[in-house]
């Protein structure tokens, strides 16, 4: 989807909400950093303008560096109508001094579909009345974006599927992280459900201390379902950039976030789509992703995680662990990968390749109802098994069933001449068998015969 680099900044946020209590979410906090306002410290100062401003400024354009929501009707250039990416200035009341501001995402009949910060508290994608708008701003120089905001259902329906994606790649992870641990060869130290320590205490805005530590270990043991979830969204979801990604391929890059490293899985996902390695994904990257098979990139990116992994000093105590985790996730990414996308893939193909792997709708096995069964008598396997049998086998029990090769015999064609019969009708008997079954393609159905004497 052709969106500009600030509205991809933006995506990345969302969800990311205040904290109840006396904490702070860093995450907001660094919005009031990164737009120039890096001495407020606390979540619960409205931040809607703080939102956009920190969005621009990571995709490389300046915002009004005010946290006035109005204060955007004096910046960049009037947009004349709703584009996907323009800042939309809302009123807010009856007081001419307060507003709203947040990014054009779409739009219905009478109203407009912003994402936004401090939009319930949290950045999210809400609706306004067309009614309220003050303004629609433009960066002054940036190229247009030519595709029309959304309509509503549609964004609706996008936000459904991302957040069922993170709900399934979420579970997995927390499948793969397990329960509390504290081995003393992990560098992570105590964890969680997959939350270290060191990042628990940063969540919870404390640092870790000889004095604090044995209390932050059993806080962390009991760490909310509810926080776990919040803490793995905005600090690797989000990031990671995975909620603008194919489900298949968001599964397998949010488990290597989690355990890699935000920075380290971006790498590894742009040396796997051909993408220049920058840690960073921008447009080339996002190109190269929808560019690249589904099922290649899935592959690679595997095996970059293994040979990530086999470079660790301490690969010798995790290494089968994690390597079963890879073949895990490379399990539940193919898996995610729908039907339709395989069967699209089929008839694609090359005619000359269709005709080589047959016709459209045949399969790969051919069950008995399929194909028309045969006398055993027809079956050369079956036969090469009697042959085998009789030239083997009846020199030795010949004599127990009547059958004698008296010494006499013997003496007159010699040990030799009757060895070498054995051997031969044992080849050829053994041949038979297995040409018989290379060649056999109908099942063996049994037919009464009767022999008379």
């Amino acid at each position: 989807m052709n969106q500009p680099d600030w509205l991809v900044a933006a995506w990345r946020e969302l969800g990311v909400r205040e904290v109840a209590g006396a904490r702070d979410n860093p995450r907001i906090l660094a919005m009031f950093k990164d737009s120039g306002h890096e001495t407020v410290v606390r979540d619960e100062v409205a931040w809607c303008a703080a939102f956009v401003g920190a969005c621009l400024e990571r995709g490389g354009r300046r915002g009004s560096r005010s946290l006035m929501a109005r204060s955007y009707l004096q910046w960049g250039e009037d947009a004349r109508e709703l584009r996907t990416g323009s800042v939309a200035v809302l009123s807010r009341g009856s007081n001419p001094a307060l507003g709203h501001v947040g990014f054009v995402v779409g739009e219905a009949d009478d109203k407009v579909l912003l994402l936004g910060g401090n939009q319930g508290q949290e950045v999210s994608v809400q609706s306004f009345p067309k009614s309220r708008l003050l303004g629609v701003r433009w960066p002054v120089g940036a190229s247009l974006v030519k595709e029309v905001p959304r309509r509503a259902g549609d964004l609706e329906a996008d936000a459904e599927a991302s957040a069922s994606m993170f709900k399934t790649a979420l579970a997995h992870v927390l499948e793969m992280e397990g329960g509390y641990s504290d081995d003393p060869h992990d560098p992570g130290g105590p964890t969680n459900k997959g939350i270290t320590l060191a990042v628990y205490a940063r969540w919870i805005g404390e640092a870790v201390s000889e004095a604090n530590r044995a209390r932050l270990v059993q806080q962390l043991r009991r760490i909310p379902d509810a926080m776990v979830r919040e803490i793995y969204q905005t600090r690797y979801w989000q990031p990671a950039g995975c909620a603008q990604m194919p489900g298949a391929l968001a599964f397998m890059h949010f488990d290597a976030a989690v355990n890699h490293g935000v920075g380290a899985s971006v790498r590894m996902l742009q040396e796997a789509v051909g993408a220049a390695v920058d840690g960073e994904i921008g447009p080339e990257t996002r190109r190269a992703v929808s560019r690249a098979p589904l099922r290649k990139t899935l592959l690679t990116y595997a095996e970059l995680r293994r040979e990530r992994y086999r470079a660790l000093d301490h690969f010798w105590r995790f290494g089968r662990g994690w390597l079963r985790r890879v073949d895990a996730t490379l399990a539940g990414s193919s898996a995610l990968i729908g039907a339709t996308q395989i069967e699209k893939a089929d008839t694609e193909q090359a005619p000359e390749q269709r005709k080589a792997t047959g016709d459209d709708h045949m399969t790969s096995t051919a069950t008995s109802e399929d194909v028309p069964a045969k006398w055993w008598g027809e079956s050369l396997t079956i036969w090469g098994v009697i042959v085998t049998g009789l030239s083997t086998v009846v020199p030795v029990i010949g004599p127990i069933i009547g059958i004698d090769i008296t010494a006499d015999m013997i003496e007159l064609l010699g040990k030799q001449v009757i060895q070498v019969a054995q051997a031969v009708g044992g080849l050829v008997g053994t041949l038979m068998t297995v040409y018989g079954r290379m060649r056999a393609t109908t099942p063996i159905q049994r037919r009464i015969v009767s022999l008379k004497i």
